[in-house]
């Protein structure tokens, strides 16, 4: 039995694992900003050492990617800095640590999909965060601990792209929605679930990245359109191309992860993004019952 430390709980991927920890016969420690800041090194290591933590799963991440064109000292303090703390602490106490990374560490300029030694090389503020958690994490090398690099994740908890796409399709008749991005969703539940399954069989000496997101491809454009029609709207999608809807932060043309790595490794088997899709969908029609 584990003692378990989920940073970030009240996020898509931590809301997800807390409904899922009922399953298991470990002990759970959800926190969020409010509980436990893991930007204050010693207030995490009271906090381990208090719940005598063996393992630390961290969904915590600044992810507002354009406002952390503007803000990225905060943005550097969770996504970099914490992540110095929590694998220092996870390396002095011999403590499992899985950390949670994104597509955004790449360009988006690949023309097939993305391998975990790929180039890395971001195009804004959050991306670049990110890589240098991961990188000031590969530094410091806890045992028995992974990056997990994932994308577009969207879940029945929290703000994401499916509940926005809900809102406006009953809102409008009509909307337009980017056609070239391409990648594939995540189901922060099939990650969830993912990330609980390896936590037994962490056995390695360096710190090992794995790609993971659902399989299969899409881009926004027939991602919004297969939302609709799953949630029968009737709602018009229409492709744009991203210079038609600029933002602050350029995001990635290209976001296709290679998943052969964590299949081979862990036996894993990972759902299809529809499939996962419609079932976040029926999921929320519950819970709006």
């Amino acid at each position: 039995m584990h003692n378990i430390l989920v940073t970030g709980s009240s996020g898509q991927l931590g809301s997800e694992i807390k409904e899922l920890s009922i399953e298991y016969q470990d002990n759970f420690f959800f926190t969020d900003r409010s509980s436990l800041d893991i930007s204050n090194k010693e207030e995490i290591k009271k906090f381990i050492e208090t719940n005598n933590i063996s393992v630390i799963i961290n969904c915590a991440a600044y992810t507002a990617v354009d406002k952390a064109e503007k803000d990225e000292i905060n943005a550097d303090k969770i996504n970099h800095l914490a992540v110095r703390y929590l694998a220092e602490i996870a390396k002095s106490n011999n403590i499992k640590l899985i950390h949670v990374s994104t597509d955004y560490v790449f360009d988006g300029t690949n023309f097939k999909p993305y391998i975990e030694t790929d180039i890395t090389n971001p195009n804004g503020v959050y991306g670049r965060t990110k890589l240098d958690g991961e990188k000031v994490m590969m530094e410091i090398n806890p045992a028995n601990s992974i990056i997990l690099r994932t994308s577009w994740v969207y879940s029945s908890f929290g703000e994401n792209f499916v509940k926005t796409m809900l809102r406006l399709g009953k809102e409008r008749d009509s909307l337009g929605v980017i056609f070239d991005q391409v990648g594939t969703p995540t189901y922060a539940k099939d990650l969830a679930k993912a990330i609980l399954e390896i936590l037994a069989k962490l056995k390695n000496k360096k710190v090992e990245i794995y790609n993971y997101s659902n399989e299969g491809v899409t881009s926004w454009y027939d991602f919004a359109k297969e939302i609709m029609q799953l949630a029968k709207l009737a709602c018009q999608v229409n492709p744009i191309e991203s210079k038609e809807y600029p933002t602050p932060a350029k995001r990635p043309h290209y976001s296709l992860l290679n998943k052969s790595k964590i299949k081979e490794d862990f036996s894993m088997t990972i759902p299809y993004w529809k499939d996962s899709l419609e079932s976040c969908l029926q999921i929320m029609e519950k819970h709006n019952d």
